[in-house]
């Protein structure tokens, strides 16, 4: 390919629909180290911009930081990474692999939050129509991670999942965990297999 033809195609301009994309991204990146303190000049740089297309986008920094914070919250590559997830494996390593994904997000969302000083998500981010439809997309993207293998389950896929990621957010919280964060495989572990020995310990006799 000609060097002049690489070039023409290097700077092509974005789209409005992608230069609003590219600064959601890099405001979310910059928000994960600056939190709300980040400046529109930050931004800017970062996303290798003039400061005043930032305001051909969004009215204020404070919408712009907004969007980023509803970004975090959208399935984005979760989908893509529990999509990757090899199903050969046995049921313990696909749920394991699994749990690691959410924890990851979880941390990673824990640490957003903090940063910007939020307690809980706004309620558009669980409530919207969309929010709903891609959570239900997600709940069974897991389900197909479970497969078959639902069978050999005492409660249904959705609920062993449900309580599999109530066990992951405690478990991947800082402060519920008073800093013992709880690993995939111990989670993993837990709502398998319970905390029972498989066979009981003798009783101690006077």
């Amino acid at each position: 390919m000609p060097d002049t033809q690489v070039r023409r195609e290097r700077a092509r301009p974005m789209s409005p629909e992608e230069r609003r994309d590219h600064l959601i991204d890099t405001t979310l990146n910059l928000l994960r180290e600056h939190g709300r303190a980040v400046t529109t000049r930050q931004i800017a740089e970062a996303a290798g911009v003039a400061e005043g297309t930032i305001f051909r986008v969004v009215e204020s920094k404070e919408e712009l930081v907004d969007l980023a914070i509803t970004r975090a919250f959208e399935p984005g590559a979760l989908i893509e990474r529990i999509g990757e997830i090899d199903l050969d494996q046995p049921l313990h390593a696909r749920l394991v692999q699994l749990c690691s994904i959410l924890q990851q997000r979880f941390r990673a969302t824990f640490e957003l939050m903090k940063k910007v000083g939020m307690v809980r998500p706004a309620d558009h981010v669980h409530d919207s129509p969309e929010a709903v439809e891609l959570r239900e997309y997600v709940h069974a993207l897991m389900e197909g991670v479970i497969g078959a293998d639902r069978n050999r389950l005492s409660v249904s896929a959705r609920e062993f999942l449900h309580r599999l990621r109530l066990l992951t957010f405690a478990g991947s919280h800082p402060h519920i965990t008073d800093g013992q964060l709880l690993t995939p495989e111990e989670i993993v572990d837990t709502v398998l297999h319970g905390l029972l020995r498989s066979q009981p310990a003798e009783e101690e006799t006077d």
